[in-house]
């Protein structure tokens, strides 16, 4: 059990210190009877496992809208079944009985997840059998989810008077930027010359995003007007999600973050960008995310832009 616990958790589980742990772990210092009491605390059966699974996420880097939603999938699952002794069946009749789809979320598969994460920890970290492994995906439709037309887009960034918001969709739109990516960009992001922004994405890294003509138009006059502290906007993530949700009471037209990030992939694939290129400009990590949100380009699109091989 001791080399089954992060420092982190042995730390947590015995308010000892992570110099002396990580000396024990590594055979330089006994075992005290605190920490081995808490060894022995850890295999209890009314031991919170959830709460450390989620301490274990936020020690690794987790945002708060990744711990959100891992306590928000899990804390439904934990109440509803006995996880530390549940089989792959109990799994499963647990998974049936949640919406495989609802607003375009594939719900079912978001807990599916989250539960077979949950289990792998459990297993790796206090030995408990992964009731998870080899437990098949729900099969999920394919509906395709809203994207904006540059006509609409237009439409919408013409619709707002304030400055900043314009630049807000107009960036959205061009950059493929998530809200959490775009919320935090500061003034020292922005290389004007290269027409990228600096944004932190999943994991913590570094990645850039590419914006065009309209976005640094609206930007750079936004900039020259004020000189907001913090972020480059003066306004919170919240505070652009309600501005979103304002917008779209307003025009009828979906208007979040990720109708935006498939407008910016599906505009790009219309206009002829390869799937790869799309996936490196919307810093996706595989091909397959870069289909899903570009399921609404059609056939007669891809058309316009083929060149028979023969000549």
């Amino acid at each position: 059990m001791l080399n089954r616990l992060t420092v982190t958790e042995l730390a947590e589980l015995s308010g000892l210190s992570k110099a002396y742990i990580s000396q024990v772990k590594h055979g330089k210092r006994p075992a005290s009877e605190r920490l081995l009491s808490a060894l022995a605390e850890a295999t209890r059966p009314d031991i919170d496992y959830l709460d450390l699974f989620i301490k274990s996420r936020q020690a690794m880097g987790a945002s708060l809208k990744t711990v959100r939603f891992y306590r928000e999938r899990l804390s439904k699952y934990v109440a509803g079944v006995d996880y530390l002794r549940a089989s792959r069946t109990d799994i499963e009749r647990y998974l049936n009985t949640i919406p495989p789809n609802r607003n375009g979320l594939a719900t079912r598969h978001a807990s599916f997840r989250t539960i077979k994460t949950f289990h792998r920890w459990l297993n790796s970290n206090y030995g408990y059998k992964n009731s998870a492994q080899g437990l098949s995906a729900p099969i999920l439709g394919k509906p395709i989810l809203p994207a904006l037309t540059r006509e609409q887009v237009l439409s919408l960034i013409a619709s707002v008077a304030n400055t900043r918001d314009k630049a807000i969709i107009a960036l959205f739109a061009e950059s493929g930027l998530r809200l959490s990516e775009l919320a935090n960009i500061k003034a020292q992001d922005i290389d004007w010359e290269g027409r990228v922004v600096r944004v932190t994405v999943k994991g913590r890294r570094d990645a850039y995003a590419p914006f065009g003509d309209m976005s640094e138009s609206h930007l750079s006059t936004w900039l020259a007007q004020h000189s907001p502290n913090g972020n480059v906007w003066g306004v919170s993530e919240s505070g652009i999600a309600v501005m979103l949700k304002r917008l779209r009471m307003q025009t009828g037209l979906p208007c979040n973050a990720h109708t935006f990030r498939r407008t910016f992939a599906s505009l790009l694939r219309k206009s002829g960008v390869d799937t790869m290129t799309i996936k490196d400009l919307g810093r996706w990590e595989s091909l397959e995310m870069v289909q899903r949100y570009t399921r609404s380009v059609t056939f007669a699109d891809s058309l316009k832009f083929y060149r028979a091989p023969l000549g």
